[in-house]
């Protein structure tokens, strides 16, 4: 019954949460319901007000620095016209005659830098709208363009990226932002080149039918109409600095600053705070913080309303943090029941040789379960982080290698239809799951899954670089 019981509060969870029912209710009413159905209602609220509520709390005590950083970073490079610059500038660099590649290297240079997907959709949407428009290509690509420069390769892949998705493993496996380097190019290299060139299909597909770039107007309309037009005549080299701060910055700290200081007097003062498990996080905060610094005292006497930014940024960094925690709640209610035993017994033994097929297994199950590559990653780490480092350890398997392919696996199946990232990306282009969403999940679910398998194979036959 207890597995019937997890099964069962999962397929509620999916199916309400496609249908626009925030996971704030979702997570603990489905929880409690896993609980009832598991014959456990005597203890009901202890779980609720202890396990919920305490893993959602350190969730929230580890990440919503990052989380607060991020989502004010963002705010910042929009509200000052340096996203919009950034973009503008690709596009008179490669022009109109490659709209798809354009509109993913924009995406792509600010999710790398650091720029929420959400800020950075809203930001090159009315770019790819006039591109397309233009070059007479369907409007109905452009949440997959916009997808495959957001949602894949500068979210899991490359090295050093200041999102989410790569910053959870650390703490687990003792990492950094910078995990298998070369792995992670690699795997971003398939992303970007197969994305690339099965868009270009499309688009060549599409122009031999003689289809246009549709009609639209109304649908634009409303998916526009809370837009605000930023300041745009930020210089371009002006508009990069923020970006290569925080990558330089992110490497400078984790590969020069950290290791060269002795900060063994940190654990001894704070009992629970491991320097090696931390300094990642730390890395990437500072980054965030400089260039958030620097992008408010050089705009100084440019911003419309900085406090409106401010707040506004800050502000939006509550709901990512408290739906990602609130399914870590979930997590672990769903992990204290009986029946998850047998579950977590049969996804660690699925590859007895090999733990990266297992976690790879794992990541993207839950990642699919919850709709959020950073959701399924935090509840997989929470309840299996430990068994999987020891798992590792035992087969002589680097926890860079783990980190990689946690991330990887982990943004692979949260794409599908009831996705949080890809229903608020189709109503942000005005356009239906029927219109886009089979290129936006060729792009985001298959193309990760065999950048996926090809790191698998390579760190098993030549280890982590």
């Amino acid at each position: 019954m207890s597995i019937v019981a997890i099964v069962t509060s999962l397929l509620l969870l999916m199916f309400l949460a496609y249908r626009g029912i925030s996971v704030l209710l979702l997570a603990p009413l489905m929880a409690c319901l896993a609980v009832l159905l598991s014959g456990d209602a005597a203890f009901l609220l202890p779980i609720y007000t202890d396990t919920f509520m305490r893993a959602l709390g350190n969730y929230v005590i580890q990440f919503f620095p990052l989380f607060l950083l991020g989502a004010l970073f963002g705010q910042l490079m929009a509200d000052s016209g340096a996203a919009q610059s950034i973009a503008n500038g690709i596009v008179k660099k490669l022009g109109t005659h490659h709209v798809v590649l354009t509109v993913v290297m924009a995406c792509a240079v600010l999710t790398y830098g650091g720029v929420s997907l959400f800020v950075v959709a809203f930001a090159i949407y009315p770019i790819s709208r006039e591109l397309f428009r233009s070059a007479n290509v369907p409007k109905r690509l452009i949440p997959a363009s916009i997808a495959l420069g957001s949602f894949t390769f500068t979210m899991t892949a490359l090295p050093g990226t200041p999102s989410i998705q790569n910053a959870i493993p650390i703490p687990y496996y003792e990492t950094n932002s910078f995990a298998a380097p070369g792995l992670g190019i690699i795997a971003g290299l398939i992303m970007l080149g197969l994305g690339t060139f099965y868009l270009q299909s499309r688009v060549k597909k599409a122009a031999s039918k003689g289809e246009g770039y549709g009609q639209h107007t109304e649908r634009e309309a409303v998916a526009n109409e809370e837009q605000e037009q930023a300041p745009t005549s930020l210089p371009l080299w002006l508009a990069l600095i923020p970006i290569i701060m925080v990558i330089g910055l992110n490497a400078l700290f984790t590969y020069g600053v950290f290791p060269a200081l002795d900060l063994s007097f940190i654990s001894e003062e704070f009992e629970n705070v491991s320097p090696s498990g931390q300094s990642g996080l730390w890395a990437i905060l500072i980054a965030l913080l400089s260039a958030s610094a620097w992008l408010i005292i050089t705009r100084w006497k440019h911003w419309l309303d900085l406090k409106e930014s401010v707040n506004k940024g800050c502000l939006g960094s509550l709901l990512p943090i408290f739906n990602t925690a609130s399914e870590v709640g979930y997590g672990a209610v769903i992990a204290s029941l009986a029946g998850f035993a047998i579950i977590r017994d049969a996804v660690l033994t699925a590859s007895p040789g090999n733990p990266l097929i297992s976690e790879a297994m794992a990541m993207s199950v839950l990642a699919g379960i919850t709709g959020s590559s950073s959701g399924g990653l935090s509840i997989a780490l929470e309840t299996l982080g430990s068994e999987y480092m020891a798992m590792a350890q035992q087969a002589g398997i680097s926890p860079e290698l783990m980190h990689r392919v946690a991330t990887l696996a982990a943004g692979g199946m949260d794409t599908l239809p009831h996705s949080g990232a890809v229903i608020t990306l189709l109503a942000i282009c005005g356009l239906t799951h029927r219109q886009s969403y089979g290129n936006v999940a060729m792009v985001t679910i298959a193309l990760p899954i065999i950048a996926l398998i090809s790191v698998i194979t390579l760190g098993t036959l030549f280890g982590s670089f």
